[in-house]
């Protein structure tokens, strides 16, 4: 049996689109539990990866890394990658905005590096975006990026001193993120080795669809969306593009359409694994991600996981929920893993 990449839950589901303008926030040891509980013909969840947001994690506590090492090594679980929580700033803001994104890059970045010293943490990288929107952006495409990306140098070079990678996730809704070829171009112009992308399979299906940047569109606004040759070319395009730099990768499925709740921006949707209307083959299509343009796989991280973003709480409080996404992580693992 292959036991790589090792398989992980997302926790931060339960904190995204929630909160008062939506709802309510669902606890992490709620979500710890039920990834816990998960399991599919012997097989369970190795451990989670996690959002370093309030109400979760209050990262000015120090004894909080202790707190979730105990958590997770309760229920044999580690820990992989971290989100950390930089839109208290904004890397295309104001000087003191981008201090405190950097800031708490180094934040997550030493809350990292507890975990490790804990022993609950072996891989993962820290993720970030440009905590700004595509409108403000664009009204100075080319200033805007350069800023973004002096403000990534600037967290790459914090990162590094505690031997971590960052990861940028590109998503519809951050500026110079928002399409293909502006992340392409961000990541060229960053330039520094522990940087790299975080491809999330609803997340990047979009970038095909030209949503917030229809010049890069890859599928015609009159594609049949039903034909799945259609959409691996265009799959294949995305991914051939960004696969170099990706270093974290997130399992998802998607019917085509953007979505936001509470107060987070629309984007991808987050289809349940077992969506009808999903559009994506997942085990098939993570190969695109997990494998190169020869077939061979790439073995880039150690782990994946899965990420639904804003699901009902009447979804995510069903223990089946989280059965069926494991179901979909193992076939993943059996298209595309290989033994350690």
């Amino acid at each position: 049996m292959n036991n790589f990449p090792k398989l992980h839950n997302a926790t931060w589901p339960g904190l995204v689109g929630k909160g008062p303008d939506s709802e309510p926030v669902i606890p992490f040891d709620s979500l710890l539990k039920m990834t816990a509980a998960a399991e599919v013909n012997g097989v369970k969840f190795d451990g989670i990866d996690v959002g370093l947001l309030e109400p979760h994690f209050d990262l000015n506590n120090p004894d909080e890394a202790k707190k979730l090492a105990d958590k997770v090594s309760k229920y044999n679980l580690n820990v992989g990658s971290l989100v950390a929580p930089i839109w208290a700033g904004s890397a295309m803001g104001t000087a003191d905005q981008r201090k405190t994104f950097v800031e708490m890059v180094r934040k997550s970045c030493e809350f990292g590096q507890k975990l490790k010293d804990l022993g609950v943490r072996h891989y993962g990288v820290v993720r970030i975006d440009s905590a700004a929107g595509v409108h403000d952006w664009s009204k100075d495409p080319v200033g805007n990026t350069k800023q973004i990306a002096e403000t990534f140098r600037e967290a790459c070079d914090v990162a590094a001193g505690f031997g971590e990678k960052l990861a940028a996730e590109g998503e519809i809704c951050w500026g110079a993120m928002h399409s293909w070829k502006h992340m392409v171009e961000l990541l060229e112009m960053v330039d520094r080795p522990n940087i790299g992308f975080q491809a999330d399979m609803s997340h990047t299906f979009l970038y095909t669809m030209g949503y917030n940047a229809p010049e890069h569109r890859i599928l015609p606004a009159d594609a049949d969306l039903k034909n799945r040759e259609t959409i691996k070319a265009a799959l294949k395009t995305v991914t051939d593009a960004l696969r170099p730099w990706t270093i974290d990768f997130h399992v998802a499925q998607n019917d085509g359409s953007v979505f936001g709740s509470g107060s987070h921006d629309k984007t991808g949707r987050h289809c349940q694994a077992t969506d009808p209307n999903g559009l994506l083959d997942i085990a098939h299509d993570a190969g695109y991600w997990l494998r190169d343009e020869n077939g061979q796989l790439t073995k880039a991280f150690q782990h994946i996981c899965w990420d639904g973003c804003m699901f009902p709480n009447a979804v995510m409080e069903k223990q089946q929920t989280w059965n069926d996404i494991l179901a979909a992580m193992v076939k993943v693992r059996e298209a595309h893993g290989w033994k350690g």
